[in-house]
C-alpha cells in the first residue's frame, strides 16, 4: 500500500531562517530576496465567494504580505545606496594597490540603514558575479573557486580585536580554534583574499564606544583591514558622537572624514600599521522623513502612496494613508522613521482584517502600540532603539478639520497680546 505524498504547503510560507552573517545565508538571501509573491488584490465580493478554508488561507497570505512589506526607496536611502555602491565599484574595479575609501553610514534606529546598505551590496554582487562569470578570477590553478564578493558581519556588543576577527571568520566558516590575536588577523587577511571579497560591511559599529583599551585596538584593526584592498562599510547610530571620529577631521575639499593614526594603541598586533597612511572615510547620513516644508510633506505623502499600493485590504487602499489628516497623524506617530511606520501599519492591518473593517484610520491605529519589543534586533544600550512617540488622542474637533495644520499660525502669545 503506497503512502500518499504530502501536498506542498502554501507558497507564502517562509523557508528556513536566513542568517546573513554567514556566507551561505548571505548568498541565499541574495538569491531569494525578491521571490516572495504578495497576496493578490481581491474585492469584498470576490472574498465572500471563497470557501471558509480559502478565506483563511487568503487572510494568512495577507498577513504574510504585511509582515514582508518591501523596503521602499526614499530620497534619503537613494543617496546612501548610490554612495555605497559607487565606493565599492571604485575600489573593486581599480587596478591600483592600497587603501580603498571607506564609507560610514550614520542614522537613527529603525531608519532602514541595514536594508539600504544590503540592497546596494546585493546589486553590486549580482553584477560582479555576472561580469566574472560566477568564478573567482583570483583562484589558484587546481583549487576550487571560493567567491564571496561581499562579507556582512555585525559588531559584537562588547568588541575586542579577537571577537571582531572571529565574527569576520565566522562569515567565511573559517576555523580559528586556539589562534592567537596575530594569527586571527593574518587569517582574516587570508580569508578576504581567498574569497576575492571586495566589500566588508560591519553593522552596529557604534557598539564600539572607544572608551575601553580593547575598543581602541579594534579601531586600529579596522584601519588595518582597509589596507587589504577591500572597501570597508561601517553602519551605526550616532557615529559622530560615538568616538569613531573623535580623532578625525572633516576635509571640506574632498568632503571626507580623515582619520589620523591612533596614538594610544594599547596591545595592537601591528602597532606600525596605522601610521602608514591616513585612513579616509566618507560619512553619509540616512535621515528620517521631515515635515517642516512643502517639499518634505510631499515626499512623505509620496512614500505613503507607495505603502498603500502594497497593502492587501479588501477596501480600496488608494488615499487611505496619504490623504486627509492621515499623513500628519502618521508622522506624529512615527517621527518619519520608516521602521516605526512599517510596524504600525503591520499591526493596524492585522486588526483591520480581524475586526472586518478592512480599513486603516486614526481610531483603529490609536489602539496600536509600537514598543521596543517590536524591534528586538536593536540594542538599546547602544542607542539603536528609536524614540517612539506616544499615542496622542486628538480632540473630535481637530479630527474633523481633516487637513494639514503644520503651517498654522497659533497667533500671538498671551504675553505679547497683553
Amino acid at each position: 500500500m503506497s503512502v500518499p505524498s504530502r501536498a506542498a504547503g502554501p507558497s507564502f510560507l517562509p523557508g528556513p531562517p536566513i542568517d546573513r552573517t554567514r556566507v551561505e545565508g548571505w548568498q541565499r538571501w541574495i538569491r531569494t530576496r525578491d521571490l516572495f509573491v504578495p497576496a493578490p488584490v481581491m474585492s469584498t465580493n470576490q472574498y465572500l465567494q471563497l470557501t471558509p478554508r480559502r478565506r483563511r488561507l487568503y487572510d494568512l497570505h495577507r498577513l504574510a504580505t504585511h509582515s514582508s512589506l518591501p523596503v521602499l526607496s526614499t530620497p534619503m536611502s537613494d543617496a546612501v545606496a548610490w554612495l555605497v555602491k559607487a565606493r565599492i565599484e571604485d575600489g573593486a574595479y581599480s587596478h591600483k594597490a592600497g587603501i580603498r575609501t571607506g564609507v560610514m553610514v550614520n542614522g537613527g534606529g529603525a531608519q532602514g540603514k541595514t536594508e539600504t546598505v544590503c540592497a546596494a551590496l546585493a546589486a553590486f554582487e549580482d553584477e560582479w558575479l555576472e561580469v566574472n562569470e560566477y568564478m573567482n578570477p583570483q583562484a589558484m590553478a587546481g583549487t576550487r573557486d571560493l567567491l564571496a564578493p561581499v562579507a556582512y558581519v555585525r559588531c559584537p556588543v562588547k568588541a575586542t580585536p579577537v571577537s571582531t576577527c572571529k565574527r569576520i571568520l565566522d562569515f567565511y566558516g573559517e576555523d580559528y580554534k586556539n589562534m592567537r590575536q596575530e594569527d586571527l588577523v593574518r587569517t582574516v587577511n587570508a580569508a578576504i583574499t581567498a574569497h576575492a571579497t571586495k566589500a566588508l560591511v560591519i553593522d552596529d559599529i557604534t557598539r564600539l564606544k572607544l572608551h575601553r583599551e580593547s575598543d581602541q585596538d579594534v579601531l586600529d584593526l579596522l584601519l588595518e583591514v582597509m589596507s587589504m584592498s577591500v572597501t570597508l562599510i561601517l553602519v551605526g547610530v550616532g557615529i559622530p558622537f560615538s568616538g569613531l571620529l573623535r580623532r578625525g577631521r572633516f576635509d571640506p575639499a574632498t568632503k571626507q572624514w580623515i582619520i589620523p593614526p591612533v596614538k594610544d594603541r594599547g596591545r595592537s598586533p601591528n602597532p606600525e600599521a596605522a601610521t602608514q597612511h591616513e585612513r579616509r572615510f566618507e560619512m553619509i547620513e540616512l535621515e528620517p522623513f521631515g515635515y517642516g516644508s512643502s517639499a518634505q510633506i510631499g515626499a512623505w505623502e509620496d512614500h505613503l502612496v507607495s505603502v498603500e499600493q502594497n497593502l492587501r485590504l479588501l477596501n480600496d487602499t488608494e488615499g487611505m494613508l496619504s490623504t486627509g489628516s492621515m499623513p500628519e497623524y502618521l508622522f506624529s506617530r512615527t517621527n518619519g522613521v520608516v521602521g516605526l511606520l512599517e510596524k504600525l501599519i503591520q499591526r493596524g492591518c492585522r486588526l483591520a482584517i480581524e475586526d472586518g473593517s478592512e480599513r486603516l484610520n486614526e481610531a483603529l491605529l490609536n489602539s496600536c502600540r509600537v514598543s521596543p519589543t517590536d524591534l528586538p534586533d536593536l540594542d538599546a544600550e547602544s542607542g539603536e532603539q528609536p524614540l517612539i512617540p506616544p499615542v496622542r488622542n486628538p480632540s473630535r474637533k481637530s479630527r474633523a478639520k481633516n487637513r494639514n495644520t503644520v503651517f498654522d499660525d497659533s497667533g500671538p502669545t498671551a504675553e505679547s497680546a497683553g
